[in-house]
């Protein structure tokens, strides 16, 4: 005989209910934990080690630095253009290789743009030491962290301290040229409110700023740059600034491209004599010499003209700070096979 099915009680119907309540509360907090993972990875893959080619392309140091290391020895004001490189591309879309990028009959890249054109170099080095590197990696390693690698050799080589550098940025698609002459940049006549206010825009602090300005001990100048200081302004060392003269005329037009060194001191070597001259009224530039005019950065620039370690543990911090200044990571960008153009 078959018994007719009976009908669930009360409680059979908490039961049910309590079974259903459970199950789509599992499925709510595992649906979260599943999206806090995404994001938790998305968090991870855009930051930045200073392991990330530990496995990919462990020799990727040694490569940099043998390439840096033969084009220092050649030219050593070679040094402070890879330094310069590496600042004028973080300071434009971030630290993501777009100043390399060549113009094309249809692109206009951030070459020609005011603060670089005739000025900013180096760009065999970088192409060098890219065809080394994809030798040995193909397709591994970025433009823009070799960039960070060749900052960081040419301030060892020639002298100064070494730090670890973070990497795993990717390469822009493209450049700016607009943005590179908005005066995102701070050109040399910069006031010290307008180079405060420059970094700070990139989250650079004005310490960061007065410590990173340090690394024109190294370097040279073209006389366009600086002939309104030698000439107009007060705040100079007259022997100094008859000095400059010499190879610098009055006339616009004469003489633009003659070179000086922005440390007069010791120019191929990385140290702290720049603070030292700024005390002096002996900053080449005018934008060096506001950092010592009676505002608020002299106690900085009176601190590390005495200290260098204090110099060079901020100058470290400062690097590394600017090389994270809003890289391309994870699924952005690409990875460059050609410095000097997309692939």
């Amino acid at each position: 005989m078959l018994c007719s099915p009976q009908k669930p009680s009360n409680s059979s119907h908490i039961i049910m209910a309590a079974s259903s309540s459970s199950s789509s509360l599992y499925v709510f907090v595992m649906s979260l934990l599943a999206l806090q993972l995404v994001l938790f990875t998305g968090r991870s893959s855009a930051q930045l080690s200073k392991n990330y080619y530990s496995k990919s392309c462990p020799k990727v140091f040694s490569t940099v630095e043998s390439v840096v290391k033969s084009a220092v020895s050649k030219e050593r004001r070679m040094g402070a253009s890879l330094v310069r490189l590496f600042f004028h591309d973080c300071f434009v879309k971030g630290c993501d290789g777009s100043l390399l990028l060549d113009d094309t009959g249809s692109f206009q890249g951030e070459k020609t743009a005011g603060p670089n054109a005739g000025s900013v170099r180096g760009f065999e080095v970088i192409d060098k030491i890219k065809s080394k590197v994809e030798q040995l990696c193909p397709k591994v390693v970025s433009c823009a962290d070799i960039l960070a690698i060749a900052a960081r050799d040419s301030v060892v080589i020639l002298g100064g301290p070494d730090w670890d550098v973070k990497l795993g940025r990717r390469d822009s698609k493209t450049a700016s040229l607009s943005a590179a002459n908005s005066g995102i940049i701070p050109p040399p006549t910069s006031t010290l409110a307008n180079l405060i206010n420059r970094f700070q825009a990139k989250g650079l602090s004005a310490r960061d700023m007065v410590a990173l300005s340090g690394a024109h001990t190294i370097g040279q100048a073209r006389c366009t740059l600086f002939r309104g200081r030698i000439y107009n302004e007060t705040n100079i060392d007259a022997s100094f600034a008859k000095t400059r003269q010499a190879s610098c005329p009055r006339t616009s037009g004469s003489g633009d491209n003659n070179l000086a060194p922005l440390d007069v001191q010791t120019p191929n070597a990385f140290e702290n004599n720049y603070y030292k001259n700024l005390i002096k009224q002996k900053g080449l530039l005018h934008s060096d010499q506001v950092l010592f005019n009676g505002g608020s950065t002299d106690s900085l620039v009176k601190t590390y003209s005495t200290n260098p370690k204090a110099f060079e543990s901020d100058f470290v911090t400062a690097m590394i700070k600017m090389g994270d200044i809003t890289p391309l990571t994870g699924s952005n960008g690409q990875i460059r096979i050609n410095c000097r153009k997309p692939n």
